[in-house]
């Protein structure tokens, strides 16, 4: 008798938690909508915010884990949009992005989506600024598609292997027994002030500009599959960057380097100065005592690194 009741609530809690889950993610897509269109690369759907005009260089954002377009389309791609015609991406299996086969996408596999989702929108050669994650995600865009860019702006991007062990969370998450039972745990019982908090503490030392959290859609990162395909992504990366890192010098476009001195989340000695002597030319712009969200809290240092890039690659944004 006891056994059957335990059996029957723990039924009955499964079936709660899941209900749940599903009103939380209905909750979040209604609330925080596609901004964009979607093109459809190879199979998969790829969510593109464009801003700008269309005789302007061409700009492509790509955001960091756990985000997505709105990040981006917060304050830097509007402040860009007369300059550039600007093109944010949502990663794959992220915000509105349709995740690459089973999960865990590459930064190689990413790079590859999304340069192929520009060229349909008609940038064949863009200049390409990844922040955080997608810092990597643009290196790798330079590295194995170096004819399908103008120019590379790295924004407190991961470039170089380290040595601090992958979060308990992720690796929950990213397990393929573990994951599946966390998930909708998390997506049902943790309240998106838990996302806003977190978000907060990665501008540290600075704050998130006002307005920001509401319009970033913290919920969008607690639905079940974005939870479990950042996980799995956050879980190939160290090992993807070691593949990677050795080939920067090969790396020929303009390259510029934006990190704050105080970004404790991706650390400038470790990544930002590494790849300034690594590839060719590189400009390494360090912004003291700013961390890990230099596009927020030194917009205009971001912007200016933008049209130098495009400037070298003998561009001409527009006034």
């Amino acid at each position: 008798m006891k056994l059957t009741l335990l059996l029957l609530t723990a039924a009955a809690l499964a079936a709660l938690t899941l209900w749940k889950a599903r009103v939380h993610e209905a909750r979040a897509e209604a609330e925080w909508p596609p901004q964009g269109q979607f093109v459809t690369v190879e199979g998969t759907r790829v969510h593109a915010v464009v801003m700008g005009p269309g005789d302007a260089p061409d700009l492509v954002l790509i955001h960091g884990a756990s985000g997505n377009t709105r990040d981006m389309t917060f304050d830097l791609a509007p402040a860009l949009a007369g300059a550039f015609r600007v093109i944010v991406f949502d990663r794959p299996g992220l915000g509105h992005g349709e995740r690459i086969g089973r999960g865990g996408a590459t930064i190689t596999q990413q790079a590859a989506l999304l340069q192929q989702a520009a060229a349909k929108l008609g940038a064949d050669r863009p200049v390409v600024l990844g922040h955080s994650y997608g810092g990597a995600v643009a290196l790798a865009w330079a590295v194995t598609r170096p004819d399908a860019l103008s120019a590379l702006v790295s924004v407190a991007g991961a470039a170089k292997p380290w040595d601090s062990a992958l979060p308990p969370l992720y690796k929950v998450l990213s397990h393929p027994v573990l994951g599946p039972l966390a998930a909708p745990v998390l997506t049902a019982w943790v309240p998106d002030s838990y996302v806003e908090t977190a978000v907060s503490e990665i501008f540290a030392p600075q704050d998130p500009p006002e307005g920001y959290l509401s319009h970033v859609g913290t919920g969008l990162t607690l639905r079940r599959e974005t939870l479990r395909e950042n996980a799995r992504q956050r879980a190939g990366l160290l090992a993807q960057i070691e593949a990677l890192h050795t080939r920067y010098a090969e790396i020929e476009v303009p390259a510029e380097i934006v990190h704050g001195t105080a970004d404790t989340t991706v650390g400038l000695s470790i990544h930002a100065r590494p790849l300034a002597a690594e590839v060719p030319g590189a400009t390494l712009t360090s912004l003291d005592g700013i961390g890990h969200m230099p596009h927020h809290a030194a917009m205009t240092a971001v912007i200016a690194a933008i049209h130098r890039a495009a400037t070298r690659a003998g561009l001409h944004p527009r006034d």
